[in-house]
């Protein structure tokens, strides 16, 4: 984790009088997959979330997240393995899948070295990489025969933000996948920098042969900007690849989760991560925390809220489809697309007024859409249901908040 940028006060919308942008959804232009969002559960740093609280992350019904990831820590004594397990269990057994990152590998692995002015950092000694793809590969045997079949296994936490873990460098990143990532009995992710730095990722997608035992390129986003999120390269290189955004929090970790609008930001980002990125999962940090989507007494918060909006509706499997995405100032769109041609809308609003806003789905023969709401006195509060007509519909989304809308 590193710094991140000071929060930027929004900048008031025009009134709702003035001409709104007409939203233009088009469920013929797909665009990304979502496998889901998610948060980190580590058991040896916090507590365990309690078996009512694994409910509430990964249940969908009221009052209840809708988190359909959960990425749990690969610890370096196999003795506290069996920490992770029921969590991971109930989850997996509500839908989610399950992802697992190391932060450092069996103490017998390691040696000291210098990096920078840090006399005692630790990296993977050269002769036990072999040993280590079978420590991760262990891991998810243990896992299989403990009843949670792991989606993905990462080979290391931040190799770039590594004072208090293990240090990787992009060279042995890729020599890794190269050599030994292929023994792994799962999807592999790399390389998890703390900052999508795209030189850590690039000799990935540079090299063929560790490219092929790369599954998931994973990528955090702490302090990143949106002008960093899309990523040519892997556009280009990464055909057949996965994109995940598998660790953040934001915009910070000191500010109590539930402050408005600023909790409003968690929105914005996860649309950008969706959309100028083209993630397909998005995952928090810890998942229950006072700055984070569960507080502490084990309820929703505004930011959580703020990610629901999203992981309620738009469920594993379902498609990004072309909305247009700032029909005007401080107005974020995204829309996608499941099942039954079900369409799902998601709309940010962070300016100080509300917008009439409409909107025009191609092609929808739907004659309504469901609408559920947070903003400073509602949270993720179902409305009445919007008319369509031909497809077309407007709707008032209040000022300073989040709007899902969905086809019936």
């Amino acid at each position: 984790m590193g710094a991140l940028p000071a929060l930027v006060a929004a900048t008031p919308t025009a009134a709702a009088s003035a001409a709104a942008a007409n939203v233009i959804v088009d469920p013929a232009a797909v665009r990304q997959t979502i496998r889901g969002f998610g948060g980190m559960n580590h058991t040896l740093w916090i507590n365990d979330l309690t078996p009512a609280q694994r409910d509430t992350a990964f249940g969908n019904g009221e009052g209840q997240l809708g988190f359909s990831v959960l990425r749990i820590p690969v610890h370096e004594n196999q003795a506290d393995w069996s920490r992770e397990v029921a969590t991971a269990k109930r989850a997996s057994e509500l839908g989610a899948t399950v992802i697992a990152s190391p932060w450092n590998p069996p103490a017998s692995m390691v040696e000291t070295f210098v990096h920078g002015g840090q006399t005692n950092a630790k990296r993977l000694r050269y002769d036990m990489y072999g040993a280590y793809a079978r420590h991760l590969d262990d891991f998810c045997r243990f896992m299989k025969n403990n009843g949670v079949n792991l989606y993905a296994i990462s080979v290391q936490n931040e190799p770039d933000y590594a004072q208090d873990w293990t240090w990787w460098t992009p060279n042995e990143m890729a020599r890794f996948l190269r050599e030994n990532a292929g023994s792994i009995g799962t999807r592999v992710i790399a390389p998890e920098s703390f900052q999508y730095v795209k030189s850590f990722s690039d000799p990935i997608l540079n090299d063929a042969a560790a490219l092929a035992n790369l599954d998931i390129l994973g990528a955090h986003l702490y302090g990143t900007s949106f002008q960093n999120f899309p990523y040519p390269l892997f556009k280009e290189r990464g055909r057949g690849k996965e994109l995940w955004m598998t660790e953040v929090y934001y915009p910070n970790s000191s500010d109590s989760a539930d402050l408005w609008p600023q909790a409003l930001d968690v929105g914005e980002h996860v649309h950008r991560a969706l959309v100028d990125a083209e993630f397909q999962a998005y995952v928090w940090w810890y998942i229950r925390r006072g700055y984070g989507p569960m507080r502490e007494d084990g309820r929703i918060s505004k930011r959580g809220a703020a990610m629901a909006h999203f992981s309620k509706f738009v469920r594993p499997g379902y498609v990004r489809i072309d909305a247009t995405p700032n029909p005007q100032s401080n107005l974020y769109v995204s829309a996608y697309k499941g099942g039954n041609a079900k369409v799902v809308i998601v709309a940010v609003n962070k300016g100080a007024s509300p917008v009439s806003q409409p909107f025009t789905l191609v092609g929808n023969t739907s004659s309504s859409v469901s609408t559920w709401s947070t903003d400073a006195n509602r949270t993720l509060a179902p409305g009445a249901a919007i008319p369509l007509s031909n497809g077309s519909f407007t709707a008032s989304l209040p000022a300073r908040s989040a709007m899902t809308f969905v086809t019936g």
